[in-house]
């Protein structure tokens, strides 16, 4: 049984030991899992999306038959919802885990970091300029915001790997073995 006069100790040890764990964690949950050029990628979807929507909802724009209107009423929620997710994106992954200030008084690298804070600090502007509006052109600045904190937070190799299209699904590998045997039928 705990008893009041011995909670103060363990919890200033239990304190101690999560603020430590805090402190020096890189991400919230430091897994290896998450990839930086497969969040650029997600950017440059939700982008597309955004845009694609306000492109559907101004084509829907006028009719009233329920149909339409329960369309424009999907791409709308679809537009807001693909704004929303860049907002994560750079709220929770890019800048609380990722994006990090420089040590010591690099010239170069505190530029770069002012960079990259104000780009994705614009990302988060655009993305609910998206949400208010159904202007492709916001679309259009969340692309080129993207293309711009790639170029200041990636390395070149990551640079160049994102310049390949990832974007057609490879053909199937063609099946091994001879005639029919092996594992088929199971």
């Amino acid at each position: 049984m705990i008893r009041p006069r011995n909670v103060g100790p363990a919890l200033t040890v239990a304190l101690s030991l999560t603020l430590c764990g805090v402190a020096w964690a890189h991400c919230e949950i430091p897994c290896g899992i998450y990839a930086d050029r497969t969040r650029i990628e997600l950017l440059r979807e939700h982008a597309r999306t955004i845009e694609k929507s306000a492109q559907q909802i101004a084509a829907l724009a006028g009719k009233t038959d329920p149909q339409s209107l329960n369309q424009l009423v999907r791409w709308v929620e679809n537009k807001d919802e693909h704004a929303r997710q860049v907002q994560e994106l750079v709220t929770q992954y890019f800048m609380t885990q990722r994006v990090k200030p420089p040590e010591g008084q690099d010239r170069a690298a505190n530029q770069r970091y002012l960079v990259q804070l104000t780009t994705l600090h614009e990302m988060l502007i655009t993305a609910m300029k998206a949400k208010q509006t159904v202007d492709p052109a916001q679309a259009t600045r969340l692309l080129a915001l993207t293309e711009r904190f790639a170029l200041a937070y990636l390395s070149a190799e990551d640079l160049e790997h994102l310049k390949e299209d990832h974007s057609k699904p490879e053909a199937p590998a063609a099946p091994q073995g001879g005639s029919g045997s092996g594992e088929q039928g199971r």
